[in-house]
């Protein structure tokens, strides 16, 4: 009975280390073509048209003509100490 058990997880073993050792080969084997993939699937979405240029429209941004300069706070905070 214990025989089984042992067999058993010898072959689960032996799956699971051919496995790791077929993905971790064809990840070496396509790392160029993986790499450019993902460079062109950032670079769509930094250029103007891609993700990054469409968020512009869509979220409301103050605008530095806006913003009035402002005092800064008075007794707020820590400041700074005199010794």
């Amino acid at each position: 009975m214990l025989q089984k058990i042992v067999n058993g997880i010898a072959i689960a073993s032996g799956v699971v280390s051919i496995t790791v050792v077929g993905v971790a080969g064809y990840v070496f084997i396509r790392k160029d073509a993986i790499i450019e993939n993902v460079k062109s699937k950032v670079m769509e979405s930094v250029l103007p048209g891609g993700l990054g240029g469409g968020l512009g429209g869509a979220i409301d941004l103050p605008t530095p003509e806006a913003e009035a300069p402002m005092a800064p706070p008075v007794g707020e905070g820590f400041g700074i100490p005199s010794f």
